[in-house]
């Protein structure tokens, strides 16, 4: 059973665990150094630690299998992770559009992301929810220390009122 629920300040442990092995899954294409894996734990705990407050957890079975979190409450998603094992199960769409219902219930009209442009898995996933690439630019990483290729990605959020049927509802 999938279920969606905010996340507490003590799941920081699993969350970054789960945020890791996705991360290096995300990663491979890539090509890390034992320096970016430690920096990348290093923020991930960090992370958990003090942003818990912006997290939405998807569990199966009452066990965290994914994270994601809007680091500023606004319409940039900044972190999306699916432990490796539990993805094309139905997790990360379950909890996109969690994160996407919450947007709209704050009246944001679009949500946006960024990920690594060899990041195909990532890329396919959310264009095959709506979001289309706004723009494809190498950025430094300073998680990371090196430069990136990034793609942002943009989906308009319709509200429940352009569901209509025309004008006069």
């Amino acid at each position: 059973m999938i279920t969606i629920r905010k996340a507490q300040q003590d799941d920081w442990q699993v969350l970054a665990e789960i945020g890791l092995r996705a991360w290096h899954k995300a990663m491979m294409p890539v090509g890390e150094t034992a320096a970016m894996i430690d920096n990348a734990r290093s923020a991930f705990s960090r992370f958990t630690q003090n942003g818990w407050i912006t997290i939405i957890i998807v569990e199966s079975g009452g066990t965290p299998v994914g994270w994601a979190a809007r680091e500023d409450l606004d319409e940039m998603i900044t972190d999306f992770w699916i432990d490796p094992d539990h993805q094309r199960q139905g997790m990360g769409s379950a909890l996109l559009a969690a994160v996407e219902e919450d947007m709209r219930r704050m009246g944001q009209s679009e949500a946006r992301l960024e990920t690594h442009a060899r990041n195909h898995e990532a890329v396919a996933f959310f264009r095959s929810h709506g979001y289309a690439i706004q723009w494809l630019s190498v950025v430094y990483n300073p998680k990371l220390d090196r430069d990136l290729e990034t793609v942002a990605m943009v989906k308009t959020l319709e509200s429940e009122e352009a569901l209509t049927y025309g004008p006069m509802g």
